[in-house]
């Protein structure tokens, strides 16, 4: 190891001043291949229709840009389109995603009326829109088992499937993702919209 170290050395050390040595121009070393780093998917949020929720819906996204590396969530800019909505009503909580990452969330007031916590069903909902299906009846280690876990259940984490689940779910749809704009390209399907009522 040691004989390949200085023989590498020696080797570079001579590349580099060959050019002083025989008056030519110095050339590069040719460096190894950039690492290739998939950057995430980069989803808008507007939570400006959840009314009181709205601390409980920041807090639900951000533990989807804890859990994950392939897609992260932010608030919508002033004057744009948001990927996500997620309102405030008086029926029972639900998501109506649309293609991959978009669609609308529902933070609905009965369930909180009854006793489930408000960051477990923002996190909940926001898993529907990243692709992932309700998991009922369930254990409360799951996040997608919802109100089947009851009302003391206050996990508001994805558990390593589901997270493995969105990971995939995204590192596909970057498979589709313009190489020139990052953005997603308009030529991947979308799944046919579904009303997910928890």
């Amino acid at each position: 190891m040691r004989i390949r170290t200085l023989t590498g050395s020696l080797a570079a050390v001579l590349a580099l001043s060959s050019p002083l040595l025989w008056g030519g121009q110095a050339v590069a070393a040719p460096s190894a291949a950039p690492e290739q780093v998939s950057a995430a998917r980069l989803l808008t949020y507007d939570a400006s229709g959840s009314a009181e929720f709205r601390s409980a819906v920041d807090r639900g996204v951000a533990i989807w840009n804890e859990s994950v590396d392939s897609v992260e969530l932010r608030p919508v800019a002033s004057g744009q389109r948001a990927n996500i909505r997620v309102l405030a009503d008086n029926g029972w909580p639900r998501a109506l995603p649309g293609s991959l990452g978009s669609g609308t969330v529902y933070i609905g007031r009965q369930a909180v009326n009854q006793g489930y916590d408000t960051v477990r069903i923002s996190a909940h909902e926001l898993g529907h829109i990243l692709g992932l299906p309700d998991r009922k009846p369930g254990p409360c280690s799951s996040l997608m088992s919802g109100s089947s876990a009851g009302t003391a259940c206050t996990n508001r984490y994805p558990n390593a499937a589901e997270r493995a689940e969105v990971e995939d779910n995204f590192a596909g749809a970057l498979a589709g993702t313009s190489e020139r704009t990052g953005r997603a390209d308009a030529s991947v399907p979308a799944p046919r919209a579904v009303l997910i009522r928890d």
